[in-house]
């Protein structure tokens, strides 16, 4: 898993964006990043985007989803539905910027108007955009637009992400109508992913899998955590995307989220990398834990273990099971050798869903009584943590077919060989 610190270089800048280096010690010496990233090349040039036409059906199943549950529109602030649906990327800060999508009828956006140019340019669906200057109210705007679409009484949809005081305003100003979950429109609609959409997770995935297994062959004894985690930030950035993973060394492993203390590397050392990237805004999302030398028994009991109830959750999947049970199998493996109960060991869910965000609806943890079905997307991830000694964690994502679960990676074969 070692290579010769005299094999490290910069990464080009053409690659990386930006000269990339890592600083050793409090002294500020800077050591280049591995040579062999040099090798890599962008893994994104022959991507298929999210078309125009796709976008246009999702607005369109999103309006019947409205129908069929009694809402007049949703309200969506900038964020990844608001992507989802339109494509359109925009930051969010205290000035609203937000599109009505009614069940009937054309969407409209409110924009701050200094920024209706840059709206213009972006906007793809709809031509009805409402601007505010500094000292007027957004909120008068939405109102204005669901009176004009026929929603004078009734609910309206608001996406989970949406920040309470955009909620707030909205309700003042239209108090006539009730502001509701728009969840069975949004999560009705990206839970289960197109084959555009899986693709575009696929590419992700080999990517940052890529970039892991450059990490490890790289790893140097007296290299810090953060060392290795910049290293992989390049081999993403040097194959064409934004991404990256946390990394911990031993004890710290024992954190599921990782520890802010120091961390050097030195042999028998356990070491966790997880994180992701995105491709055209959708996510990967994998966990490696290694070994930085010879495993000891111990390493070894717990890290078979780990792959054991990785592998029962795996085999639980199949369209129609409730989404507990596939928490419910990995689980059980773990508690029944020893590591329990509940969450004593194990300390958190099996997997989360995936797509444009990293975490999104819906969640595989008991008593989620949700059936699985084709297209929906998991991460598979359970997790022993022994505080004072290390963690063990293997994730890789999958998506459901009418077969089972289809993982976009290959799992880890064993604590020897961490990748095929």
């Amino acid at each position: 898993m070692c290579v010769d610190r005299r094999g490290f270089m910069q990464v080009a800048a053409a690659a990386a964006g930006a000269s990339l280096l890592v600083s050793r010690d409090a002294s500020s010496e800077e050591t280049p990043l591995p040579k062999s990233l040099e090798s890599l090349s962008s893994m994104v040039t022959d991507i298929e985007p999210i078309t125009d036409d796709e976008r246009k059906g999702r607005i369109r199943k999103a309006q019947r989803l409205m129908k069929e549950n009694g809402l007049g529109a949703i309200y969506l602030e900038s964020g990844s539905t608001l992507f989802y649906y339109t494509g359109v990327r925009w930051g969010q800060s205290e000035r609203m910027f937000a599109m009505v999508m009614p069940a009937q009828g054309e969407p409209a956006y409110v924009c701050p108007a200094f920024e209706e140019e840059r709206a213009r340019e972006r906007i793809r669906f709809g031509d009805d955009i409402r601007t505010w200057e500094e000292h007027e109210s957004p909120y008068k705007l939405v109102a204005q637009i669901f009176a004009d679409r026929g929603v004078r009484t009734g609910k309206v949809g608001i996406e989970e992400r949406t920040r309470f005081f955009f909620v707030e305003g909205i309700q003042k100003e239209y108090p006539g109508i009730e502001l509701v979950s728009a969840d069975p429109v949004t999560v009705g609609c990206r839970i289960r992913k197109s084959p555009t959409e899986l693709a575009l997770m696929q590419r992700a995935n080999d990517i940052t899998l890529k970039a892991y297994k450059m990490t490890v062959e790289a790893l140097e004894e007296g290299m810090t955590h953060l060392e290795a985690s910049k290293i992989i930030s390049a081999a993403h950035d040097a194959m064409g995307v934004r991404g990256g993973a946390g990394v911990q060394f031993g004890e710290y492993t024992a954190f599921p989220h990782g520890s802010s203390k120091p961390q050097v590397l030195k042999a028998g050392d356990v070491v966790m990398m997880d994180g992701g990237c995105n491709v055209d805004g959708y996510r990967s999302d994998i966990t490696r834990t290694v070994i930085f030398g010879k495993p000891s028994d111990r390493q070894r009991e717990l890290w078979d273990l780990e792959r054991k109830a990785q592998d029962a959750a795996r085999d639980a999947v199949k369209p129609g099971v409730a989404c507990g049970a596939v928490d419910d199998a990995a689980r059980k493996v773990i508690t029944d050798a020893g590591y329990g109960p509940d969450y004593k060991f194990f300390t958190h869910r099996v997997g989360h869903g995936i797509g444009l965000d990293g975490h999104e609806w819906t969640y595989l943890v008991r008593g989620n009584d949700m059936p699985l079905a084709p297209g929906m997307c998991f991460s598979n991830e359970p997790g022993i943590y022994v505080y004072g000694e290390f963690g063990v964690r293997l994730e890789d994502c999958f998506y459901v077919t009418e077969e089972g679960g289809h993982l976009f990676t290959e799992q880890s074969p064993s604590i020897d060989q961490p990748f095929v």
